[in-house]
Parts: structure tokens; C-alpha cells; sequence
């Protein structure tokens, strides 16, 4: 979904360098690896990025 929303290069780096508060100041790859949902992680994606709802 992060590819589709930012492009597969956007959003590789993103998941990888990107620190979300609402993911306790983890990465994407982080809180993925650290047990939290991906639908979790998405939702905070969104969040932070102000995706449409429509594309959530």
C-alpha cells in the first residue's frame, strides 16, 4: 500500500528512515518488526502524511 500511495523508492525509504510518534519513535520497519499490525502501521502512515481517506 506504501508503494502504491508514495512510489515504490518513497516509500522503501520512508519505511526505513522515517520516525513516526505514533509508532513510539519507530520506523515503519521497526514497529513492523516489533510486532505492531501492518493496519496499525498504515493507519499511522496515513496520519502523519494526510492520505485521503478514500486511499486508506
Amino acid at each position: 500500500m506504501m508503494a502504491e500511495e508514495f512510489g515504490a523508492v518513497r516509500a522503501e525509504t520512508l519505511s526505513r528512515d522515517y520516525v513516526l510518534s505514533g509508532l513510539g519513535g519507530r520506523t515503519v520497519e521497526q514497529a513492523l518488526a516489533g510486532g505492531v499490525s501492518a493496519k496499525e502501521v498504515w493507519q499511522e502512515v496515513c496520519a502523519e502524511f494526510d492520505v485521503p481517506p478514500e486511499r486508506r
